[in-house]
């Protein structure tokens, strides 16, 4: 096995707390529907709002027009929806800054919206050398396309990568392109698995 020089994150749901849950619940009392209504009309629409096809105010319409409700009267329904469901696991943001400072290149891979790659960018993070966001490149997991992406950002092969993400499909994706895989279930299990293909962290 070639040595790592690059580990990569999935944002949602290893960086942080799973946000999809609370995104569906809010968004559903926003629009005073069940949580089960508003998840179904939102599948249909996810994927175009994630890869930039359409704009936030498009995706509302879609929606609304499903659910037969009202425009929610919110400049960013999505934004609200995002801050509130934003629960950031501190360790592993400390993690990713000691594997920067120890040398390895980090990067975070991301099925995100426009709304929600701009609350990112507010928040100022630095332990990041490359960030893939599915609305800037057009492009979403698990399509290869977003992976060689962030290969080419971060100037390494699959086989010097790591990428770690909570979805299996997604994690297969990337062992696909041929990056070494790590399914995420808690911080320990993440810095063992680390251990055990020789990336070193720091303190």
């Amino acid at each position: 096995m070639e040595s790592i020089k690059s580990v990569i994150f999935d944002w949602g749901g290893v960086l942080t707390e799973d946000p999809a849950p609370g995104l569906m619940q809010y968004c559903a009392q926003a629009l005073n529907v069940s949580k089960e209504e508003y998840t179904k009309a939102h599948r249909k629409f996810s994927a175009d709002f994630q890869k930039n096809l359409i704009r936030e105010d498009t995706f509302w319409d879609r929606i609304c027009r499903e659910l037969k409700v009202r425009r929610p009267a919110v400049p960013s329904l999505w934004t609200e929806a995002f801050k509130a469901a934003y629960v950031p696991r501190e360790e592993m943001f400390i993690l990713a800054t000691r594997l920067n400072k120890k040398g390895y290149k980090t990067a975070i891979i991301s099925n995100t919206e426009v709304p929600a790659m701009q609350y990112f960018y507010r928040l100022r993070y630095d332990m990041f050398d490359a960030v893939v966001f599915s609305c800037a490149e057009g492009t979403i997991k698990p399509d290869s396309k977003i992976f060689e992406i962030a290969l080419q950002k971060l100037g390494c092969t699959p086989e010097q990568s790591v990428f770690i993400d909570d979805n299996m499909e997604f994690t297969e994706a990337a062992k696909k392109s041929g990056l070494y895989t790590i399914l995420f279930e808690r911080t320990n299990q993440i810095k063992n698995e680390l251990t055990k293909i020789g990336v070193k962290q720091a303190g």
